[in-house]
């Protein structure tokens, strides 16, 4: 079995702060049980046990909320302890945590910097933008706390980069934004374009992204990385990044700029299992690492055909002269063409946009990295 990529949720849908966009609270509330509560160490061991015996090579954990720091630092610690007891076949294991910084202090910092985890850190804009978006449970501001936690993992050292939603406000304002992270070093930043609620719709909540303001987004930020490029100091950004590399004939790293859908194995608290963090939904439950073999799970993957679905691509996005770059998106962003059967995505025409604006220096940088 090749490389595995294993997402936990160890706190479910449970999360301290309360953000207005947040895809998670939209999927929980669109099953029959919203939270599974703190996910066991019983069930831990399970999950961990069962893919680390299958993995060859390299296997990552990923531990994704709600809020994963709520499960407190033990669970994490024990997570260590059980990678170490079942790893027989001495492979390379990676810990990743995304995380709001809201609970980080300096014991978490201590044991990031210790077991090497990576850590993606939710910060949105200038701190006025984050706080009219990302708020306590309380409903007050959140931005100190987070730059507080920020300045900690800087401190000690620890490897983490800033994931960013981008909204309209984002959109609207990342000039500003951009100066605001290089003031602060924040040198490895993602961009996720906001999620509409699934199944309801585009274009009717504050937060959601029109194709047009998607599309001058990507140009804008892309002009400023690439000025910073010309200078030899530019920020790491994921998806530009992935896009050289497509231009230089590689393949991307991550699955919504690869145009299909990958092996996933996200896994609630309760041990349930699904074929991707944006459709943890009871539809697309493969199984139960409390019940079920691994075997019985990707079994289940083959018979839901969910892999399948997101080969099945509008035919004029297919043809388009920039699918060699844009490669149809992430399939949550799609939409089902029921006069055809197929998908097209809903942004496609911010895509255009912007490839149109900058594929040309994209395509320069990947014929030098080639």
């Amino acid at each position: 079995m090749p490389a595995l990529s294993v997402l936990m949720k160890p706190s479910s849908s449970l999360c301290n702060m309360s953000c207005d966009y947040c895809f998670y609270c939209d999927e929980a509330e669109k099953r029959m049980q919203q939270s599974y509560g703190f996910m066991s160490e019983q069930t831990l061991k399970n999950v961990i046990r069962k893919t680390m015996l299958r993995s060859e090579h390299m296997i990552s954990y990923a531990y994704q909320g709600g809020e994963p720091t709520l499960r407190g630092l033990d669970f994490f610690k024990q997570a260590i302890a059980y990678q170490k007891q079942y790893n027989k076949n001495n492979i390379q294991v990676h810990n990743a945590l995304q995380t709001n910084g809201y609970a980080i202090d300096e014991e978490w910092c201590r044991f990031f910097k210790e077991n090497h985890f990576l850590i993606g850190l939710s910060v949105d804009g200038t701190e006025a933008i984050h706080n009219s978006m990302r708020h306590t449970r309380a409903g007050g501001d959140s931005y100190a706390r987070i730059a507080h936690s920020a300045r900690l993992m800087d401190e000690y050292g620890v490897d983490y980069n800033i994931l960013t939603v981008v909204t309209p406000q984002i959109a609207e304002h990342i000039e500003e934004i951009y100066a605001s992270y290089k003031a602060r070093g924040w040198n490895y930043q993602q961009y996720i374009a906001c999620l509409d609620p699934l199944g309801e719709g585009h274009e009717k909540t504050p937060y959601s992204l029109t194709p047009k303001v998607y599309g001058q987004f990507l140009i804008d930020l892309f002009r400023l990385w690439y000025a910073d490029l010309q200078k030899g100091f530019q920020p790491y950004i994921r998806q530009f990044e992935n896009y050289v590399g497509l231009a230089a004939g590689y393949m991307a790293e991550s699955c919504d700029q690869r145009g299909t859908c990958g092996i996933q194995t996200v896994v609630e608290a309760d041990g349930s299992v699904y074929p991707c963090d944006f459709y943890m939904l009871d539809e697309y439950c493969l199984g139960n690492f409390n019940t079920d073999r691994l075997d019985a799970i990707d079994e289940k993957r083959k018979e839901l055909g969910f892999i399948e679905r997101s080969h099945k691509l509008d035919r004029a996005c297919a043809s388009c002269p920039h699918y060699r770059l844009c490669r149809g998106g992430c399939q949550r962003n799609r939409d089902y063409v029921e006069s055809s059967g197929l998908y097209k995505n809903y942004l496609c025409k911010g895509y255009q946009l912007f490839f149109e604006a900058c594929g040309k220096e994209i395509e320069e940088l990947g014929r030098k990295l080639a």
